[in-house]
């Protein structure tokens, strides 16, 4: 499984350059479905939740922000996974891009492309 380059972005950039590349165009499908921006929301939250484990005794509110690095290390794991399984891009919506269009989301919105 491999996400095509993103033309606009540095080399370094890749893999989220791969995921918004494939799957910013899904985003735009926001505004006709609110069941989809819910469950963009839900799948963004649970990789901040992920990627934010806090493993201490205090429970604080997390903060719905991911490091550059830590959510590429994500998306080259989730890739490898669905590689494994022989994971294909369905026409609708299944749980592998409904979670890359919640990476995609986040990418965007935490402007984690800019250098």
């Amino acid at each position: 499984m491999d996400f095509p380059p993103y033309d606009d972005a540095p080399p370094l950039a890749s893999p989220l350059a791969g995921v918004v590349a494939a799957f910013m165009p899904r985003l735009a499908e926001f505004a006709f479905d609110p069941g989809l921006l819910a469950a963009i929301d839900q799948h963004a939250a649970a990789v901040c939740d992920t990627l934010s484990m806090d493993t201490s005794e205090v429970l604080v509110p997390k903060q719905r922000t991911v490091a550059r690095e830590d959510l590429s290390d994500y998306v080259l794991g989730f890739k490898d996974v669905l590689t494994e399984t022989g994971w294909e891009e369905p026409v609708g919506y299944d749980f592998a891009t409904l979670r890359l269009t919640a990476i995609c989301w986040l990418v965007r919105e935490q402007d984690l492309l800019a250098f």
